[in-house]
C-alpha cells in the first residue's frame, strides 16, 4: 500500500495522501492520528538530548483514522500539524512524548503531554524494564524493517531530499499504526532482544 506521490517540483510538503486503512477486524469508533517526525539537526548539533526542541522538524507525518488520510507537514505547516494533533480524540507513537512532541515544543507554547497519547515505547519499556526499537517489533512481528533511520534522514535534509524524508517518515507511520492495531487484536506483540530471541510481550491498549 503506497501512501501517494508526492509533486517534487514542490518545495513545501503539505500534501494529503490517501489511503485504505488495513483495520482486520479493529472497530475504530474515534479518531486515533498516529504520528511521526524526522528532525533538520542531530542531538550533537544541538548541544545534546536536553535540547530537542532545538532540533528542528523537517518533515511530519500523521494517519487519521477519521479521514483515512495521510498528511505529509513541512515545517513552514508545522502550526497546522500542531492543531491536527490537538484535535485528535487520541494520537499513538514510539518515542513521541520524549521526542517528537519535544521537537514541536520548539514551535509551541502549548504542552502537547496534555493531548491523549499512547505512546508505545514507554508503555512497553514499564513492562520491560529497558527500551525497545520499532525495528525489533516490526521485524519479529511483521517481518519487515524500517527502511531507514534517523540521522540518514537529517543528512537527506542537508541535501534537500524532503521526498525521501517524507516516504521513510511515511513509512514509520504506517510500521506505527500496524504495530498498535496488531497489539489492540492479539493483545501482545513479538519483539527481537538484544540476543537475536524472538519474545513475546502482552499489552492492553
Amino acid at each position: 500500500m503506497k501512501c501517494g506521490v508526492v509533486n517534487r517540483k514542490s518545495q513545501i510538503l503539505s500534501l494529503s495522501f490517501f489511503a485504505r486503512p488495513i483495520l482486520m477486524g479493529v472497530t475504530v469508533a474515534k479518531n486515533i492520528v498516529y504520528f511521526d517526525l524526522e528532525t533538520q539537526k542531530s542531538a550533537d548539533e544541538v548541544g545534546g538530548w536536553g535540547n530537542i526542541s532545538k532540533m528542528g522538524m523537517s518533515v511530519g507525518v500523521t494517519y487519521s483514522t477519521a479521514s483515512n488520510e495521510y498528511r505529509i507537514y513541512g515545517e513552514s505547516h508545522v502550526n497546522q500539524l500542531i492543531t491536527e494533533l490537538q484535535r485528535a480524540d487520541l494520537v499513538v507513537g514510539f518515542n513521541n512524548l520524549r521526542f517528537d512532541y519535544e521537537v514541536l515544543h520548539g514551535y509551541t507554547a502549548f504542552d502537547l503531554t496534555q493531548v491523549p497519547t499512547l505512546d508505545m515505547l514507554v508503555v512497553l519499556s514499564e513492562k520491560l524494564g529497558h527500551r525497545l526499537s520499532l525495528d525489533s517489533i516490526a521485524t519479529a512481528t511483521f517481518e519487515v524493517e524500517k527502511t531507514a533511520e534517523g540521522l540518514q534522514a537529517i543528512r537527506w535534509f542537508k541535501e534537500g531530499k524532503l521526498v525521501e524524508i517524507a516516504e521513510y517518515c511515511c513509512y514509520d507511520v504506517k510500521i506505527t499504526r500496524l504495530v498498535h492495531e496488531y497489539g489492540q487484536r492479539q493483545k501482545q506483540l513479538h519483539y527481537f532482544n538484544r540476543f537475536n530471541k524472538k519474545l513475546t510481550v502482552p499489552v492492553s491498549w
